[in-house]
């Protein structure tokens, strides 16, 4: 199952969040999202568990959990959804790089 950990202190790694979770059972991946530009945590992230009774109970029981001064939220992971590539704007996703009506 895999489970979504979100309110992390930004000082929570992967290997922290592996061990919250291992009380509970066994632990085939646990990995907080970092910011691609800066590197630094984004304060959430993902714990995969292969017993789902297991992984049921380690929801139950850490959502709300104090971790670092933090209640920390406990939940199945929800599929993620696929991106559209049209740029969110709709239409023809065409650009106009040209320079009418500009002062320069």
């Amino acid at each position: 199952m895999n489970i979504y950990v979100s309110n992390l202190s930004f000082n929570v790694e992967d290997e922290d969040l592996r061990e919250f979770f291992t009380e509970y059972g066994e632990v085939t991946s646990a990995r907080v999202i970092m910011d691609k530009f800066t590197n630094k945590s984004r304060g959430f992230g993902f714990v995969e568990m292969p017993d789902d009774a297991a992984a049921q109970k380690a929801i139950a029981e850490l959502d709300g959990g104090m971790v670092e001064g933090r209640a920390i939220r406990v939940s199945v992971a929800k599929p993620r959804e696929e991106r559209s590539n049209n740029g969110g704007g709709g239409g023809n996703n065409r650009r106009s790089f040209s320079n009418s009506g500009s002062r320069w």
